[in-house]
């Protein structure tokens, strides 16, 4: 039999949502039962009374006793099932147990039938009908939530009555069995549509339950990101602070010197290297916060070929010995002539922001570098005998400047961004990032790549001219203090600059040129402009007024993902503040060549 669209059976539930609605319909049977069995010792005593005159005694007691015996295992059921639930096991186990139980107490009624089926007694036949009507109604509200439990019980009550009107003589019978027929199919139709409002009330809850559930989750991410943006912001404000305050306070010392007459050579030299430490520091941060912001933005392009483990590993060997001298910590690679499918510079950049973690807060032991195979891939470890991450916090340590043993910022330590910068790189190239850690007994750090069989060649380097000729260079640039450092630095180096704040004042200052210098090799644009311009609609605009493209670099102080994703796809050559002299000459000859 079926009732709507879902099997009486109770069997295998398709999907987790119908599990939960079949245990929650469950559940109800059995919560159910404390009434039935209230019925049944209500109903039953003034029924053995009424009818005790023309029934035996004797059968009235074994049935009264197997009565109350079926009701009390039927109480013993309920209580084992509620200590147990939410526990496992089988649900329709306890169902069909349930049913099991209201058929014996519907056949147990269905003998009182038997025995009450009086048509000499007028009064005490309508009475045993009325009883018989009753408990059969009484199924639809008790028994629906398992229908195969309810079809039993009214089968199992009426039964026994159909079978002696069919035996019995006389009209009025035939009229008592349509009657019950009636009633029988009545009751049926209203369990259908019980169960039907049942099972669409329970899963209307569960669904109301996993939404709540959902957005308590919701809310507790918005909370986790909340907290991390003021832990970033306050981090960020306290690293951006330091350099700049010591910048300061050189530059202040710089200018009270040169009030008091010429300033030493020695003395201009050491407040430059102290200067250019600070502009350093300052950068590193800046660049570090540019990675994030590029990795998230999804514009850095992965570009993988062969890379032979063993170059790379005898790299980092020289690369991070000088660390382990200083800090007198053992330092061992282990050797490998094992090839990985990977970006090579994006591989050297997780080891070495692994290896720099481990240096950095390992005081005693070692420090270990090496790889083990795992089927098709290999797993590059590095080891280190530092004071451990607690469990708890293991996965606090990927998140942006989380520093678990450095409370007071202190930068010798880092700035708390190499890790989230692997976790967002090894996501990008599809490489599984691990750790292993104890208190107090080191941490693992590793990293899985693909392995190849043979290496590939590596990709020819691309030749660049750099013969540094002087060229014609339009510069836009809004702040005037960046664009005078700017024009000041390109003429230096012998190029012709015609510079301005806007497109329209670069192409101003070219058209005063009469000479035939004015011809331009390369646009440098700032890509923020005042009056919401940006620097590719700039670069547009002075296309238009040569009538042709000229290569073109924009230079952005934006860390926005957004702002680098809308500014990497204009396709031009793309820099970021702060950008050292070094690199724009190197950007302005490359983009010359």
């Amino acid at each position: 039999m079926v009732v709507g669209s879902v099997p009486l059976s109770a069997g295998l539930s398709a999907t987790p949502q119908d599990d939960r609605i079949r245990e929650a319909l469950v559940e109800l049977l059995y919560r159910n039962s404390y009434g039935v069995v209230a019925a049944n010792v209500l109903i039953s005593l003034p029924a053995a009374y009424i009818l005790s005159s023309v029934v035996s005694p004797r059968w009235f007691v074994g049935w009264l006793v197997a009565l109350y015996l079926l009701t009390a295992a039927r109480v013993v059921a309920a209580r084992l099932f509620f200590r147990h639930a939410g526990k496992g096991g089988s649900v329709a186990r306890w169902a069909w147990l349930a049913a099991v139980m209201s058929w014996l107490s519907g056949l147990m009624w269905g003998m009182l039938g038997w025995v009450g089926f009086l048509p000499h007694e007028p009064l005490l036949f309508a009475f045993t009908v009325i009883v018989l009507t009753g408990l059969v109604c009484g199924t639809v509200p008790s028994l629906s939530a398992f229908p195969p439990a309810l079809v039993g019980s009214i089968l199992a009550t009426i039964v026994p009555v159909a079978i002696r009107c069919l035996s019995s003589e006389g009209e009025v019978f035939g009229a008592y069995l349509f009657l019950i027929g009636s009633l029988v199919a009545i009751n049926l139709y209203y369990c259908r549509v019980t169960y039907r409002m049942l099972r669409e009330t329970v899963r209307l809850r569960t669904e109301n339950v996993e939404l709540i559930g959902r957005l308590e989750d919701e809310r507790d991410r918005a909370q986790a990101a909340d907290r991390a943006k003021t832990r970033f912001l306050a981090a960020a404000s306290h690293d951006l602070r330091q350099p700049i305050h010591a910048l300061s306070l050189l530059v202040s010392t710089l200018s009270m010197m040169g009030q008091r007459g010429a300033v030493a050579a020695a003395d201009a030299r050491s407040i430059a290297g102290k200067a250019k430490s600070m502009v350093g520091n300052l950068s590193g941060l800046l660049n570090a916060l540019l990675d994030i912001s590029k990795l998230d933005a999804g514009v850095v392009t992965v570009e993988r070929e062969t890379v032979d483990l063993g170059e790379l590993f005898r790299n980092l060997r020289q690369e991070f010995a000088p660390t382990a001298g200083e800090r007198g910590l053992g330092w061992r690679v282990v050797e490998t002539g094992l090839h990985v499918d990977s970006d090579p510079m994006m591989l050297k950049r997780i080891l070495d922001n692994l290896l720099s973690n481990a240096f950095r807060y390992t005081t005693a032991g070692r420090v270990l570098l090496g790889c083990r195979r795992r089927g098709a891939a290999v797993e590059i470890q590095v080891w280190d005998t530092g004071p451990g991450i607690p469990t708890d916090q293991q996965a606090a340590v990927f998140e942006e400047f989380v520093q678990l043993h450095n409370p007071a910022r202190d930068r010798a330590q880092g700035l708390g961004l190499g890790l989230a910068i692997v976790r967002r790189t090894t996501e990008l190239l599809g490489h599984p990032l691990k750790l292993v850690s104890v208190s107090g007994r080191g941490s693992m750090f590793s990293v899985t790549v693909p392995l190849v069989q043979a290496a590939k060649p590596p990709r020819a380097a691309s030749d660049v001219r750099m013969d540094g000729a002087p060229l014609g260079i339009m510069v836009v640039e809004d702040e005037q203090d960046v664009l005078g450092a700017l024009v000041q630095m390109l003429e230096f180096d012998g190029h012709r600059v015609y510079a301005g704040r806007s497109a329209g004042e670069v192409m101003n200052a070219h058209a005063a040129a009469q000479d035939g210098s004015a011809s331009v090799g390369v646009i440098v644009a700032d890509y923020r402009l005042k009056d919401h311009a940006t620097g590719v609609e700039a670069i547009d605009a002075l296309y238009d007024y040569l009538g042709r493209a000229v290569p073109a670099i924009i230079v952005t102080g934006d860390t926005s993902p957004a702002r680098i994703k809308e500014a990497a796809r204009s396709g031009h050559r793309l820099l970021h503040k702060p950008v050292s002299g070094e690199d724009l000459r190197e950007a302005i000859r490359r983009e010359a060549g």
